[in-house]
């Protein structure tokens, strides 16, 4: 990763702060992707970090579900294997490194989350188009991005991003300190 990536992206070192019971409490992981998970569902984590969101996907999902935990940083994914070692979750969640431009995943998806990470991506619309591209009909992405990173005018052209590459908007829930969508395929 070069200097210019480190300062946009999460570094691993501050992870700690990305998985603990504070956070848990503020943005409870299962309060927050329960209503759009079922159990036979593929779904894609998008820039997972230490897999706080992941693991919660994991235990929602039986049958064939799983959860792809996708990130661009070794370091992040060592702390989801780290934490899911030895776990029924392991049959549950499979592990994805991004590559610097591309998400890399060609599997078909029901849902995607990407959680507080769209802000450090510099191409957007190419990563909305790989979304569509693996999204399968009547799958949904949830967006949720942090209002102290992210303005209403910022957020505001991410949504009119997403409308750009035939995404629609489904929904606009309302989440704590966040800025908040649901989308979907047109």
């Amino acid at each position: 990763m070069n200097k210019e990536d480190k300062n946009r992206v999460c570094p691993v070192e501050a992870s700690g702060g990305l998985d603990n019971s504070i956070r848990k409490f503020i943005q409870n992981p299962y309060k927050i992707v329960s209503p759009y998970i079922s159990k036979d569902m593929t779904v894609l984590d998008f820039g997972c970090g230490p897999g706080f969101f992941t693991v919660e996907i994991a235990k929602l999902l039986s049958g064939s579900g799983k959860v792809i935990a996708a990130d661009l940083q070794d370091g992040m994914l060592a702390k989801v294997r780290n934490k899911i070692k030895g776990t029924m979750l392991e049959q549950k969640i499979q592990l994805h490194k991004c590559e610097q431009d591309k998400i890399g995943v060609t599997e078909m998806v029901d849902f995607i989350l990407a959680f507080y990470v769209i802000h450090e991506v510099p191409e957007k619309k190419k990563l909305f188009e790989q979304f569509k591209s693996i999204l399968k009909p009547g799958g949904k992405i949830l967006i949720i991005e942090p209002n102290f990173h992210v303005t209403k005018k910022s957020f505001a052209e991410m949504i009119t991003t997403i409308e750009s590459v035939g995404l629609k908007i489904i929904d606009t829930p309302k989440r704590l300190l966040s800025r908040c969508v649901v989308v979907g395929k047109i």
